[in-house]
């Protein structure tokens, strides 16, 4: 067994047990909710971690590139929601994973993508089934619940020898803006009514609708009704983040995700405690700061607990630079000398896991207990 006082820094972390509290409960939350629990692995991309997240649950999962939709086949996952609009050239890989077993949901807003795909489909001999993708009031894509567009995009779907109609989807990602739990909850049920309203329109048009798909972390958790939707798709609970714990979603101690980095130096004139964590390696996400003051890149832990020494936070970052500031303006730098390690809580926990290739995988210490892959890329 190695420690964290061993591996090279910058280095990702996740504590296990952190992370099977949270697994458990939201897994708990939506059986007691009536609901299909389909976790958005883009934030773990990780098998392990999908192992642990659809316990209890029908094991379908939810990914955002081709690449995590490959990897997850690979390790024995076959029921995959790709929740991103479809471009219809990515067909030809689509395709081919469903050769291999793959039972793929697409996602499209788009007749025009729709006309694209039948095309696509007798091209390849292949058949594909599709999500409608509803705006709830996230202002990124879909059709709004009451369009036109709604019955056009199923009737076409419906109608199409080689495209199917699975139902609706929606992503409601406004609900990280939001500054209250009062509001979080009533995004959540402007989600589930959105997205039950979609459905029920395309099935007073005869048209069929099996699933009413929903979610994000902040809604997942705090939503007081899932009446009429059928699965949930929250993704970054399962790490938690600051962003998170800002909203009010979670706690610290619900944040299971972490990375080590080495103090390189102190610049006094500056004021501030260089470590070898940057932008690559905590990423440029200032979501937390919306919420917290002094949260800037992340807070500053010691090695041995996820518990932010007081005060002290990263400042700016450059590409492979981390600057350390003290919100009274005097860093320790008695504290932390040149050579020290110290764990960062990360704002995005999605954005900051993204430049890693692993895990280093702890339990409530400094053992490394186990490295765990992810994957990254889009193809």
């Amino acid at each position: 067994m190695t420690s964290l006082t061993q591996v090279e820094t910058p280095a990702l972390v996740l504590d296990r047990g952190v992370l099977e509290r949270n697994c458990d409960r939201m897994a708990r939350r939506m059986t007691d909710a009536g609901v299909r629990l389909r976790p958005h692995l883009k934030t773990a991309k990780s098998a392990r971690v999908a192992k642990i997240a659809t316990r209890g649950h029908f094991g379908g999962i939810t990914v955002s590139t081709l690449a995590e939709a490959r990897y997850f086949l690979e390790q024995g996952i076959s029921d995959l929601t790709y929740a991103v609009g479809l471009a219809a050239g990515k067909l030809d890989v689509v395709a081919r994973l469903q050769a291999e077993g793959a039972r793929m949901k697409l996602l499209t807003d788009s007749l025009d993508t729709l006309v694209a795909a039948a095309g696509k489909a007798d091209e390849l001999d292949a058949d594909f089934s599709f999500l409608i993708e509803v705006d709830t009031g996230g202002l990124r894509g879909g059709v709004p619940p009451e369009s036109g567009v709604l019955l056009e995009l199923g009737r076409y779907l419906h109608e199409s020898p080689r495209l199917a109609l699975a139902g609706v989807l929606t992503h409601a990602g406004h609900s990280y803006h939001c500054h209250s739990p009062a509001e979080i909850e009533q995004v959540a049920e402007d989600e589930r009514a959105g997205a039950v309203r979609a459905a029920q329109r395309l099935r007073g048009a005869g048209l069929p609708c099996e699933i009413v798909s929903a979610g994000s972390t902040p809604t997942a958790t705090r939503a007081k009704s899932l009446e009429g939707v059928t699965e949930m798709r929250p993704g970054v609970y399962t790490f938690f983040d600051l962003d998170q714990m800002a909203l009010g979603v979670c706690a610290m101690e619900d944040i299971a995700l972490s990375v080590v980095a080495t103090v390189i130096g102190h610049n006094h004139a500056a004021g501030r405690i260089l470590i070898d964590a940057g932008g690559l390696a905590l990423s440029k996400d200032l979501s937390a700061a919306e919420f917290l003051e002094d949260a800037g890149y992340g807070l500053v832990c010691p090695l041995d607990a996820t518990r932010p020494l007081e005060g002290l936070y990263v400042d700016s970052v450059h590409q492979e630079h981390g600057l350390i500031a003290a919100k009274d303006g005097v860093p320790p730098y008695d504290k932390l000398p040149v050579g020290t390690r110290v764990r960062i809580l990360p704002n995005h926990a999605c954005m900051t896991a993204a430049a890693y290739n692993s895990y280093h995988v702890v339990e409530d210490g400094l053992e490394v207990v186990d490295t765990w892959e992810r994957i990254n890329g889009w193809y």
